[in-house]
């Protein structure tokens, strides 16, 4: 904290004593008069009734026995006049005790000034919260240039009510997120989809090849987990007779923090009984149509300078044959340790140096990140994909896409494998590999697939990397309200 941030707190606290000690104002009082909107107070104009606005301290400007200050509350600003043969004495002298943040409430009629503004005569102030720390003066020129703006973003990322509050481009993307999340919530119900809600804390975790954070129930001492995805117990309501379900809700994943990936991320499965992964592209595109639409904009978007198209058909790019043409290599018939050396040579980053996870990156080295327009990668190798269905007619090829767009991964999906000896024996193999399952697979699950599950198409759609497309954020840490970051002084 500076030392002139510090000064002004210890200003504001001295003001707040002598609002309490001298006024007898409660600073944080727990009720207000039922209010009208700035938007609504605007849109009806001057009146001589009494209107009530409750909002924040965005601006004052003293002149002598006349204050004038703009009220913002989360439909707009509006300005108020107060004055010292208007106001009684206590309350024009608490209005010469505000300060840039306090949130008030102003009671009076509404004129217009000489300067042609729309004000609130004020008639009543009361104090509904004193602020105790400075806000940033953030001031936005007559050509829409910021000044004086907070560049600091582990500040904002920390701080984000400050954030919320001086940048409202900021405050927009979140309210584009949730209306995102509704368009998305909103195809999927009008589509006779259910919504269901799945255990956060898994005994046995799956659906995905991921580390996973690990937690003990205090009672009974049993290890769980939270989960890495919603795969199998979404399966298991397919297999109950809910032939169209989805879950939207937080994953959790013990894995690198970057640009684009969160430990703590919300992620969108939905399952459909009696189609394929083709039916699955179409839904996606339905889908991100609608989310489009709810966020109001598309079907060309900006992201990173780049004009993006949502238009559907999206182009579709076959996994062997586009690395095999990027790459100049069959880096199919490579043994693991090419594999490592290459992807090493390359500078990449390795998580696991099994063949599966080293195919994937080099994958993503040659192929993904350099994808613009939103894409269907489909057909992959078995390999990588052991809830997938095979290909019929081609050996140790799966049904399986991923959607990619300005290099971001949006969406997995496959035809779901309901084979149950087949998914066993995959299952255990994977098992038999993994610190954590020792040995263990999910027989819940494999109890449900013996039961029969129908055939289905599945798919997973990572909502916060969708908002970033949407919304053109840089990180995925500007779509989420309170990202993970680093302890402070860590």
């Amino acid at each position: 904290m500076s030392s002139a941030a510090g000064d002004q707190e210890s200003v504001r606290r001295s003001k707040l004593n002598r609002l309490r000690d001298t006024l007898g104002v409660d600073p944080f009082p727990s009720r207000c008069l039922p209010r009208d909107e700035a938007r609504a107070v605007r849109e009806f104009g001057e009146t001589e009734a009494d209107r009530v606005l409750c909002g924040r301290i965005t601006a004052l400007r003293e002149h002598g026995k006349t204050i004038f200050a703009n009220l913002h509350d989360a439909t707009g600003v509006i300005q108020i006049y107060l004055n010292v043969n208007v106001l009684p004495l206590e309350e024009w002298e608490l209005a010469g005790m505000l300060d840039l943040g306090d949130i008030v409430q102003a009671r009076g009629s509404v004129f217009t000034t000489r300067t042609g503004e729309l004000t609130v005569k004020c008639l009543g102030l009361r104090l509904l919260c004193k602020s105790l720390r400075p806000l940033p003066v953030v001031k936005v020129d007559a050509d829409g240039v910021t000044h004086d703006g907070v560049t600091d973003r582990d500040f904002l990322y920390r701080q984000r009510s400050i954030d919320l509050l001086v940048n409202p481009a900021s405050l927009e993307r979140f309210r584009a997120r949730t209306r995102i999340v509704s368009g998305l919530r909103s195809y999927l119900d009008s589509n006779g989809f259910l919504e269901v809600e799945t255990p956060v804390l898994q005994p046995v975790y799956g659906g995905a090849a991921a580390e996973p954070f690990v937690t003990v129930y205090g009672s009974g001492g049993e290890t769980v987990y939270l989960r890495i995805a919603k795969e199998l117990y979404l399966k298991r309501l397919l297999a109950g007779g809910i032939e169209r379900v989805y879950e939207l809700g937080k994953d959790f994943r013990n894995e690198g923090v970057d640009r684009t990936h969160s430990p703590e991320f919300t992620q969108l499965e939905l399952y459909e009984a009696y189609v394929d992964y083709t039916s699955m592209m179409r839904r996606f595109e339905e889908m991100t149509s609608a989310a489009a639409s709810a966020a109001g904009v598309g079907p060309v978007v900006q992201f990173r300078g780049a004009s993006v198209d949502l238009t559907p058909p999206f182009a579709r790019l076959g996994f062997g044959d586009s690395l095999r043409k990027a790459s100049g290599e069959d880096l199919f018939s490579w043994e693991p340790a090419e594999l490592q050396r290459l992807a090493v040579s390359l500078g990449l980053e390795i998580p696991a140096a099994d063949r599966p996870s080293l195919l994937d990156k080099l994958f993503d080295h040659f192929v993904a990140d350099h994808i613009q327009a939103p894409t269907f990668v489909t057909d992959y190798p078995a390999e990588l994909s052991p809830l997938a269905k095979r290909k019929p007619g081609e050996p140790g090829i799966t049904e399986r896409f991923e959607v990619f767009a300005m290099g971001l991964e949006m969406a997995n999906a496959f035809s779901e494998q309901n084979d149950p000896i087949l998914q066993r024996d995959i299952l255990e193999a994977q098992a038999a590999d993994s610190v954590h399952r020792e040995g263990v697979v999910d027989e819940d699950f494999l109890f449900a697939l013996e039961t029969g599950m129908p055939p289905a198409g599945g798919m997973g759609i990572g909502v916060d990397r969708l908002v970033m497309l949407l919304t053109g954020a840089g990180s995925i840490r500007d779509t989420i309200f309170f990202p993970h970051l680093r302890r402070t002084g860590q």
